[in-house]
């Protein structure tokens, strides 16, 4: 079985979200907490949606969970970890590299912490939006955005009226279905350039190791290991498109990837996967039983 471990990115998020393996990775909320001096676990299991939603909150509290999910597969469950590669959506490449080694846990939280408010701070909370279209190519998609917004506002990310406009026509163009994600800033978009310069004099700040693992890269679709291409890719990756449809065609094609766990909150990737490759095998840990079953798998 040749395998590719993935993690969400943002809009995954749910009040409650880890509760069931938090004995099995105690530790690693522990430490989220001490890191980032706050009590996020608490906010992540009892606290309120709309403060978990924002960026600041909710990029450190889904790193949490699944780099949890991922501990409670090693220490509790005896599963032997050896993928063929990394990889995560958006936040989720920082959980990846987390998992492979490059950056210790306590400084990769820390960081999310930080690009959730250097992000949040580029945009005002409720001001901007993120949509997902399915169903349609890159071209479908730049025809669209640029139907939307000539100039080039929307990448599909941007302020909320033009999101709404987007979706209203995204049918129009091809889409299968288009939806606002459960986000409150539009990454990924030139509204995010200033948070990467903050971030990357951030990542100055913090050792970088050589991965243990491929990372596929959100911007290019392909595998980086250097600790100096890391950090250009991430930088970029602030205000680039994210590659997911190229990325897992990549693992699939060149990789011989032949299955995807998805370690976090929710089962996002896990469809995704599923709309973009028929046939590949899928599991997630969003339930005690599903991680149970990835460890049998990797016994």
């Amino acid at each position: 079985m040749n395998y590719a471990l993935c993690f969400p990115g943002q809009g995954a998020q749910s009040i409650g979200m880890g509760k069931e393996i938090y004995k099995s990775a105690r530790d690693v909320f522990a430490e989220a907490d001490d890191s980032l001096s706050f009590h996020l676990t608490k906010l992540i299991f009892e606290g309120d949606e709309a403060e978990l939603t924002l960026t600041k909150n909710s990029q450190p509290a889904i790193m949490t969970v699944s780099i949890a999910a991922l501990r409670a597969l090693t220490n509790e469950l005896g599963a032997n970890i050896n993928p063929v590669c990394c990889a995560g959506h958006s936040l989720g490449e920082y959980t990846a590299l987390a998992a492979s080694g490059v950056l210790e846990f306590h400084d990769a939280v820390r960081l999310v912490r930080d690009r959730g408010i250097f992000m949040q701070e580029a945009v005002p909370a409720g001001q901007g939006a993120m949509a997902a279209l399915m169903g349609l190519d890159e071209d479908g998609v730049k025809n669209l955005c640029d139907s939307v917004a000539p100039d080039g506002e929307i990448a599909p990310a941007g302020v909320n009226e033009l999101i709404d406009k987007a979706i209203e026509s995204a049918k129009t163009f091809g889409a299968k279905r288009a939806v606002k994600l459960n986000v409150s800033a539009p990454f990924h978009s030139k509204f995010m350039k200033p948070a990467a310069d903050k971030l990357k004099a951030e990542f100055e700040k913090i050792s970088w190791n050589e991965a243990k693992y491929d990372i596929i890269a959100n911007v290019s679709a392909k595998p980086v290991k250097n600790p100096d291409e890391i950090r250009k890719s991430l930088y970029a990756q602030t205000f680039s498109p994210v590659l997911w449809q190229q990325s897992v065609n990549f693992m699939i094609d060149e990789l011989k990837v032949d299955t995807f766990i998805e370690l976090g909150p929710g089962e996002v990737l896990t469809g995704l996967i599923k709309r973009i490759r028929k046939g590949i095998n899928l599991y997630s840990s969003s339930k005690p039983e599903k991680l149970e079953d990835i460890a049998k798998c990797l016994l």
